[in-house]
């Protein structure tokens, strides 16, 4: 074969000489792969297994002057491309059909400054990378719930978690990010050094250039940490979820919870006749001082008669690695989002009649409470909008079998649809579905900003090279 087939920026698909491969090839340091090497099955996986796509090149960098390169090479040749960081990837925006894919999974290195409570973390990172390398000197940086997510996919999304009451979301606590843009230049984006193209960062996604590190800035965080997880039975779901609602009204900011409608997993600690039947179960991290963990938990373990109490202290790293298991790589994954305005009587129906109708028991339907610290943060000091939302439910539709996944992604659907008459638009960009509807998307996730966010994207893409994960055309 003396060429490949790929696609370009206009959708058409052109050849490409493999004499220009090679050429290319003495400017990266990295990996290249195409159809037919013995890699590139394995390269062109992410974590959600219903993402089969098929690249015409994945470049596997190894450091900022082989993206620098390769952004170069994308641009020459006018070609398709998308960024993989960490690949924990729900909508499949991370491989590019036909395309270049500008991977960084190998770029995984973390390095701490205790001192000044700073983190560096490469663009290919995962949070355990991250939390690995930060608990060691009794650190934290506020970040997501899976070990396993990508830092970058996580970070330019906002990144809520469980530490987002106290100190905010992900973005609130980044410093800097250094990112390749469209003309190959390394910059570094920070309050100081092109401000512009940092706050469009903190919320506006992969559309502004390839982000290749990014520093954080760190908290101290307990040795121990006191995890509430109380399993109600699916019939007390109304009385709990109201009196969590209530009650996070005043509770203290370390408490952060998640209220999940789930399926009772079949573990020792839960009655065998309750095991994979519907639950409501909330989970709630409390990263306060040790003394107050009982006054401040015990409440949400009392809500109602639990079928279990698996309430337990833990480590920060053993908090973050918790639910792990139940989001193994290659399962198959439809998550969708939406804010809405308010928790009662009518919403609480909703979710519990979808709760008993999931076609897979392993799928959840999560609120989050927000709140805290991240919403005192203006909308329009960053680009992400929705922070005066006092809920947001995720829509978790997970799966094991290829040949059931229509059945599911329609559920998943038909509850976001059912949930609508709830909310005042807007969207989590981390759970984007398929990235349906991509006008109302834009909208729903940055209101206001989104004017703001195509002038950057102007200036610093003005032709549209990166089409992230949600394209901002420029102005």
């Amino acid at each position: 074969m003396s060429e490949i087939q790929i696609l370009t920026r206009r959708g058409t698909v052109v050849s490409l000489q493999l004499e220009i491969l090679d050429n290319f090839k003495n400017q990266f340091r990295g990996t290249l792969l195409k159809h037919g090497d013995e890699e590139y099955d394995q390269a062109r996986k992410v974590w959600n297994g219903t993402i089969d796509k098929r690249p015409a090149l994945i470049a596997r960098c190894r450091g900022a002057a082989d993206v620098m390169a390769v952004v170069n090479f994308a641009r020459e040749h006018q070609l398709a491309i998308s960024i993989r960081s960490g690949g924990h990837n729900v909508s499949g925006a991370a491989i590019s059909e036909q395309g270049l894919v500008i991977d960084l999974s190998h770029m995984r290195s973390v390095q701490v400054n205790p001192r000044e409570r700073v983190a560096r973390a490469e663009g290919g990172a995962l949070l355990g990378d991250l939390d690995h390398e930060t608990t060691a000197f009794g650190l934290a940086a506020p970040v997501g719930v899976v070990s396993e997510t990508g830092v970058a996919g996580l970070t330019l999304h906002g990144g809520t978690g469980w530490l987002m009451r106290k100190h905010g979301l992900t973005i609130d606590n980044l410093l800097a990010v250094e990112i390749v843009t469209s003309d190959g230049r390394l910059l570094r984006a920070s309050a100081d050094e092109h401000p512009d193209l940092f706050w469009a960062l903190r919320g506006g996604g992969g559309n502004f250039g390839v982000a290749t590190a990014f520093e954080f800035k760190l908290h101290p965080i307990p040795e121990s940490i006191t995890f509430a997880m109380p399993v109600y039975p699916l019939e007390m779901a109304a009385q709990v979820i109201a009196g969590c609602r209530d009650y996070m009204n005043d509770a203290p900011e370390e408490l952060m919870v998640l209220g999940t409608y789930w399926s009772a997993p079949p573990i020792a600690d839960i009655p065998e006749e309750h095991h994979g039947k519907p639950v409501v179960i909330l989970l709630g991290c409390y990263s306060g001082p040790a003394e107050n963990a009982e006054k401040v938990t015990g409440p949400l373990r009392s809500l109602a008669e639990p079928i279990a109490d698996l309430t337990s202290a833990m480590s920060w790293k053993d908090l973050q690695r918790l639910l792990d298991e139940d989001y193994p790589n290659g399962k198959y994954y439809y998550w969708k989002s939406i804010y809405l305005d308010r928790l009662d009587e009518a919403v609480m129906a909703v979710m519990e009649e979808y709760a008993r109708s999931r076609p897979s028991p392993e799928t959840s339907i999560d609120i989050w409470h927000m709140g805290g610290a991240m919403s005192r943060v203006e909308p329009t000091a960053t680009a992400f909008f929705n922070r005066r939302i006092p809920f947001m439910v995720a829509i978790e539709a997970n799966w094991s079998e290829r040949a059931d996944s229509d059945a599911n992604i329609a559920w998943a659907r038909a509850l976001h649809k059912a949930l609508q008459p709830f909310s005042s638009g807007g969207n989590y960009l981390n759970f984007p579905g398929y990235v349906e509807d991509q006008d109302a998307m834009l909208r729903g996730a940055y209101g206001g900003n989104l004017e703001r966010l195509k002038q950057i994207k102007t200036k610093y893409d003005p032709d549209n090279l990166f089409p992230g994960l949600l394209n901002i055309k420029p102005g």
